[in-house]
């Protein structure tokens, strides 16, 4: 049921992070990867790694490119089956302390990148009678956070997206869920930080964690993969929450 051969597999933000594990994931279970992301250097290395086509490099917050996304994958390989929305940016601040322009480039990413792609893939996918979407959410969709209020906004959107995605869609054969991870160890976790990152610091957020160690990238891709698969295949509009026990508390 985790077998991805011949599965056709679009990843945004698949440059980095989580959404380049995610693409390396599904690579290796066989399937053909479309690589997105807007930069390109990283992009054409992550496809690279996992011997895929040449990436397509853009703006999600772009609703041509992401037309042009989807467009590109069916003409590259007759279907898409599955879109991952991994793309995402992160505001640290207070609503004061929050810019219009911050404000709005963080939901034109993490909120209509989702809605645009999702739309485009739909589209497809319905034609086929049968895919399947995974979006990045967050923990912070569901239970908030100090410091980082826009982000927090923008990844409860994207849960609602996904959850009335799910039953707009669910008599078309689509299932349409997200992930919500806690805390990961990519280039985000230390990214817009106020102070210097130190070892200190991030021993602090691995120590806020009940496991008590922050999650590798590969961790929350294999949830991914699970939802992306037929061993899910009575999951839609689901949040699955990989956080270490965080939101359990």
């Amino acid at each position: 049921m985790m077998d991805f051969a011949d599965k056709v597999v679009l990843v945004t933000g698949a440059a980095s992070g989580m959404g380049a594990a995610t693409a390396r994931e599904f690579s290796t279970a066989g399937a053909r990867v479309l690589v997105v992301d807007r930069n390109a250097e990283l992009a054409v290395q992550v496809a690279s790694d996992i011997s895929a086509d040449p990436p397509l490099v853009g703006d999600v917050s772009d609703s041509s490119f992401c037309q042009q996304a989807v467009a590109t994958a069916v003409e590259r390989y007759g279907r898409l089956d599955i879109l991952v929305n991994a793309a995402g940016i992160i505001v640290r601040a207070d609503g004061p302390g929050t810019t219009d322009e911050q404000w709005q480039r963080i939901m034109n990413v993490n909120v209509n990148g989702v809605f645009y792609m999702s739309r485009a893939a739909v589209a497809v996918m319905k034609e086929q009678g049968r895919g399947a979407i995974v979006n990045f959410g967050s923990i912070w969709g569901e239970v908030g956070a100090a410091g980082v209020m826009a982000y927090c906004a923008s990844k409860g959107a994207v849960h609602q997206i996904t959850r009335a995605m799910a039953l707009d869609h669910v008599k078309d054969g689509i299932r349409i869920n997200a992930v919500c991870p806690g805390e990961v160890n990519t280039p985000m976790l230390t990214s817009e930080r106020s102070a210097p990152v130190t070892a200190e610091m991030m021993q602090a957020l691995a120590d806020s964690v009940p496991m008590g160690r922050l999650a590798a990238p590969v961790e929350i891709a294999r949830v991914v993969l699970f939802l992306s698969s037929d061993a899910a295949s009575y999951m839609t509009g689901a949040m699955v929450n990989v956080d270490a026990g965080f939101t359990a508390r």
